[in-house]
């Protein structure tokens, strides 16, 4: 009905939805409740099949001797014919093959020593030192130059005692 709609109606640049439905109506009459979205889907379908063009909100039949219409994107890779009595390898899986289990062992690794003199990683903190000291406090290192040292201070416990008489 609607490849026949749309040769009545031969429209130069195609007939739209509504001149379709209203072509339909007239013609053969009695039609159902739902007939636009009916129609609607029907057009959908015979867009994508390839038998109509959509151009500017119009639908016209597809010319038999124009090339086909390629879609968006990137075109699929051509796929190879298979030759009868041709032995093919089989495609190489993803990802990184698995540890045969049989294999020889692994050899022990030899940390290398390098002659610096120096242990790896990050140095030791220096302790504060303890005993007597005449002279004036040095600045710690990241004191922030106060002579104080970062962070809370531990709590001191009172050694004195009072008595309660009651």
């Amino acid at each position: 009905m609607i490849l026949k709609a749309i040769e009545g109606l031969n429209e130069e640049n195609g007939s739209n939805k509504s001149s379709i439905s209203k072509y339909i109506e007239s013609t053969y009459g009695g039609l159902p409740q739902g007939h636009k979205a009916l129609l609607n889907l029907h057009l959908a379908k015979m867009k994508d099949s390839g038998e109509l063009v959509f151009w500017k909100n119009n639908y016209t039949k597809r010319d038999p001797n124009a090339p086909p219409r390629r879609g968006r994107g990137r075109p699929p890779k051509a796929k190879e014919s298979f030759l009868p009595g041709v032995m093919y390898s089989q495609p190489r899986p993803r990802g990184r093959p698995p540890k045969d289990p049989n294999g020889p062992p692994k050899p022990p690794q030899v940390k290398a020593f390098v002659g610096t003199g120096r242990p790896r990683g990050r140095p030791r903190k220096m302790s504060r030192p303890t005993g007597a000291f005449d002279g004036p406090l040095p600045l710690a290192v990241g004191t922030g130059g106060s002579g104080r040292p970062r962070g809370r201070p531990p709590k001191m416990k009172s050694t004195t005692l009072t008595e309660i008489n009651g």
